[in-house]
């Protein structure tokens, strides 16, 4: 047990140092120029989309979560892994003046940056809070939506995080989570490879894994609202893998996919406490 908390918290902070950078630098690991990798093949283009900031873009998406999650004007908005604030301020667009927007993330200089953007805005009901998806700092039953893009795969504790994802969210609510999934099996020696895992490969969980993680929590009405495969560039896994661990991948055939999965808490909490 104590090997596998410590293999936790070495996960946590490798992605905290990853993110760290990327907020600091205003680069991203998905983009050309960002952090020496180019990641941009995750990700979908969010200018197209009501409220789009670009400065709080930084690439780090891997689908448009917020254009699936059905968000009413009035409704209290959670951004999970809300990054520099590029999902918050299209929610905020969805939800109005009369909404409530609320971007949680564990990196310090990622809730920077989003203040930052935030200072250049007119809004007063968007906040950005650190904290840990797995222990979200929220009150119980407080939020009507929760959105999160390309976050749960980089949590090594996804059980606990879809727990306090169950939460927080009143009864009735729902979630829309895009996020990276696999199929096949991440060899063993690359598990933790840094750039594969802060790039969102090698965190992923199996697509099936993934969704009965969703309904063990007690959400109901559970669908993939959207899936995509992804190919990773030859040239990408030639600059982060050595010739012996390109061998393994290629021979894992591990399938990636791009998802979007929506789930709703029942309107009477049927979770035991």
């Amino acid at each position: 047990m104590m090997k596998e908390k410590n293999t936790e918290t070495v996960l946590r902070e490798m992605v905290r140092e990853k993110y760290a950078s990327i907020a600091v630098n205003s680069e991203s690991c998905c983009g050309p120029d960002g952090c020496g990798t180019d990641y941009s093949w995750v990700g979908e283009k969010y200018d197209q989309l009501q409220g789009y900031h670009e400065d709080a873009d930084l690439g780090l998406g891997c689908g448009l979560p917020t254009q699936f999650a059905k968000i009413r004007p009035g409704d209290t908005v959670v951004d999970l892994g809300s990054g520099a604030g590029n999902d918050a301020f299209i929610a905020r667009a969805e939800t109005g003046e009369k909404g409530r927007v609320i971007g949680v993330d564990f990196t310090a200089e990622m809730i920077a940056k989003a203040k930052d953007n935030l200072s250049k805005m007119p809004f007063d009901n968007i906040e950005f809070r650190e904290g840990s998806i797995e222990d979200i700092p929220m009150r119980n039953e407080d939020a009507d939506v929760v959105v999160s893009n390309c976050v749960f795969n980089l949590v090594p504790n996804k059980n606990k995080a879809f727990s306090e994802t169950y939460r927080i969210l009143k009864p009735g609510g729902h979630f829309s989570i895009s996020d990276i999934v696999i199929t096949g099996d991440i060899p063993v020696e690359l598990k933790y490879e840094a750039e594969l895992y802060a790039g969102c490969v090698s965190g992923a969980i199996k697509k099936q894994e993934y969704l009965e993680l969703i309904h063990q929590q007690g959400f109901e009405a559970v669908q993939v609202q959207k899936e995509r495969r992804i190919e990773i560039p030859d040239e990408i896994l030639d600059s982060i893998l050595d010739e012996n661990q390109r061998k393994l991948y290629d021979e894992s055939e591990i399938g990636i996919y791009s998802i979007t999965v929506f789930g709703k808490k029942p309107s009477v909490n049927q979770k035991c406490c």
